[in-house]
């Protein structure tokens, strides 16, 4: 299995593009300036940030840079962002000025300044709650009592909310606030940018601050982020490296400033970060190479001194493509040594026919992040089967899982009703299909079941890859595979539509949800009582009811689309919490004329 966490080792060839950074922050000539790394979710761009930071600590650079790491959605909703970013800095630096008296007090001081930057923030506040509104971080509770107000759902529990959340604002502003000594924003503005530039020119060293995580953040922390960077710290001796989704960050400025126009978006872009260095995609090679080094490294009785040779070569290999082929999966593992483990030698061999439709399909496009993903789902059902002795290949796992990742989840519920259907697990509809392989693709996709017409060409190579599943028992693939499509759904006769429908129900957060309400519309009627209970099975687990679980309000959309279904749920409700419905659950529901009914009876 695999860590779904950010590396310091450099297992996408992006080492080429962090010492180009580098570059660019070790240069006087350059600085100040601030480095945009943009890619989408799972791209690499924390990986790419270890790899810079390594890059600034080298032997030849040493000593010459302050690192601070700053992980934005960390603070969302506890602090002011530009507060937090300040303190973080203001503490590494008083850590460097220890040793020299003077510099440490300067230091010390500029930390004290951020007390009082945030104290008058903190008026503001006050200030907002003295006309009735709390804004913002942990008066959040307050805030969304106000707009229970607003709603006409408020109660007295949320007049208390915004009462309470008003004194602590207060009580926290007397702490930091010394009337006597008040100042206006501009001035101490200035006077933290006058201690920062001292303290920094008395180290003698560049700060560079890496700035991650900034695209899960909400609209006003992303810009108030954005906005510390270049109102408080952009001087001298300062270098930032930003890694955000270039779409969101922009989604932020959008929403932020009232949709100001897509110029506008890009000019204050364009002023905020002056070097965009965009996260390098993932072509096949490098998929497969990824994939090699995935399937090494998880080994246990590989050395990790041979995966780093190996690392070494493919690298090499990649900064060579232009002019040499692929290395072949029998070089790779002769690297790792004369006799390499047989997983490792299967994992190659499926790196090697997976590589090419990773890399290309829309639902994959090489990004490393699913990549990972998928092949932890394979290496999970391969263990499960394992330890039941099952006599299941891990490709033939590999294979399917690749289905379901490329495919939808009606494409993939109708070959998992075709498996069930067939006495021996031997579905016709594959081996019709693979007869075809060699037909015009207008033959090969009309032979198609309608759910799989859409992605007829993915199909067609897919069955095309080894092994060949034609002829095989695939009814052991199904049971392995039952927590992407519960087979409770598929013996229970759903239709293609209701799964899909589930699907995107079980996973909504919103009961004004669209592409919910949608879902919950396209659930055959004859289905939706079926539907409510396998949510209901699902929902059945679920023991800490201070929150709700995950699709619940999907199943509430779900109850205004059948009366038999609302009565079903509200027996639930009842029987999960008999002595008294949880605040967030009484709010939901008290006003449903199907819960009501069900108190009557």
């Amino acid at each position: 299995m695999w860590a779904d966490v950010d590396t310091k080792q450099d297992f996408l060839n992006f080492s080429e593009v962090a010492d180009l950074v580098v570059e660019v922050v070790g240069s006087p000539a350059m600085r100040p300036v601030s480095v945009g790394v943009f890619g989408t979710w799972g791209t690499g761009k924390s990986t790419l940030l270890n790899l810079i930071e390594g890059g600034l600590s080298t032997e030849e650079r040493k000593g010459k840079f302050i690192v601070v790491r700053f992980d934005a959605w960390l603070y969302q909703g506890f602090d002011d962002s530009r507060a937090a970013l300040m303190e973080v800095i203001a503490t590494t630096l008083l850590e460097a000025a220890k040793g020299n008296n003077d510099l440490f007090e300067k230091a010390k001081s500029l930390l004290g300044r951020v007390n009082k930057m945030r104290a008058l923030g903190l008026a503001a506040e006050v200030s907002a709650l003295a006309m009735g509104v709390p804004t913002m971080g942990w008066l959040s509770k307050g805030f969304a009592a106000v707009g229970d107000f607003f709603s006409g759902d408020g109660d007295g529990e949320d007049f208390e909310a915004v009462r309470e959340a008003g004194n602590k604002a207060k009580e926290r502003g007397k702490g930091l606030l010394d009337p006597e000594k008040q100042r206006t924003p501009p001035k101490e503005i200035a006077a933290f940018r006058s201690e920062f530039e001292e303290v920094l020119r008395g180290l003698g060293k560049t700060l560079v601050v890496f700035v991650d995580n900034l695209d899960r953040c909400l609209p006003s922390q992303t810009i108030h982020t954005l906005e510390a960077l270049r109102l408080f710290l952009f001087m001298d001796h300062t270098a930032f490296v930003v890694a955000a989704d270039e779409d969101m960050v922009r989604h932020s400025v959008s929403k932020h400033f009232n949709d100001p126009g897509d110029r506008h978006v890009t000019d204050y872009l364009d002023k905020l970060i002056q070097v965009p260095v965009r996260v390098p995609s993932l072509g096949v090679q490098e998929v497969r190479a990824y994939l090699f080094l995935l399937f090494a490294s998880a080994a246990r009785n590989v050395p990790a001194d041979k995966v780093e040779s190996l690392r070494a070569k493919l690298e090499d290999n990649l900064r060579k493509a232009w002019k040499e082929g692929p290395i072949s999966a029998e070089d790779a593992l002769a690297v790792l040594g004369p006799n390499p483990p047989s997983d490792v030698s299967l994992g190659f061999s499926i790196a090697d026919r997976m590589a090419p439709m990773l890399g290309s399909q829309e639902q994959v496009q090489g990004n490393p992040r699913i990549v990972k993903r998928m092949l932890n789902v394979v290496r999970m059902r391969s263990q499960v089967a394992k330890r039941r002795e099952m006599p299941v290949d891990e490709a033939f796992i590999a294979k399917l899982a690749l289905f379901e990742r490329c495919t939808d989840s009606a494409a993939t519920a109708h070959l998992y009703q075709e498996i069930n259907a067939a006495e021996d697990g031997k579905p016709k509809v594959l081996a019709n299909l693979s007869k075809l392989l060699d037909k015009d693709s207008k033959v090969f996709e009309d032979a198609c079941p309608k759910e799989w017409k859409p992605r007829a060409a993915f199909i067609r190579e897919w069955l095309s890859l080894e092994p060949q599943l034609a002829g095989v028992n695939l009814r052991p693939l199904v049971y392995l595979s039952r927590e992407t499509v519960p087979l409770r759904s598929l013996r229970g006769g759903l239709s293609a539509a209701a799964v899909e429908g589930l699907r995107v129900l079980l996973r909504t957060t919103k009961v004004s949800s669209k592409s919910a309400n949608t879902a919950a519309n396209s659930i055959p009627e004859a289905e939706r009582v079926a539907a409510m209970r396998v949510m209901l099975e699902a929902f059945g687990p679920h023991g800490d009811w201070t929150k709700p679980p995950e699709g619940f309000q999907g199943a509430l959309i779900l109850a205004e689309q059948s009366a038999e279904a609302a009565g079903d749920l509200a027996a639930f409700i009842r029987r999960t919490n008999p002595q008294a419905l949880p605040p967030w659950l009484s709010m939901l529901v008290k006003n449903k004329q199907w819960f009501k009914a069900g108190e009557a009876r």
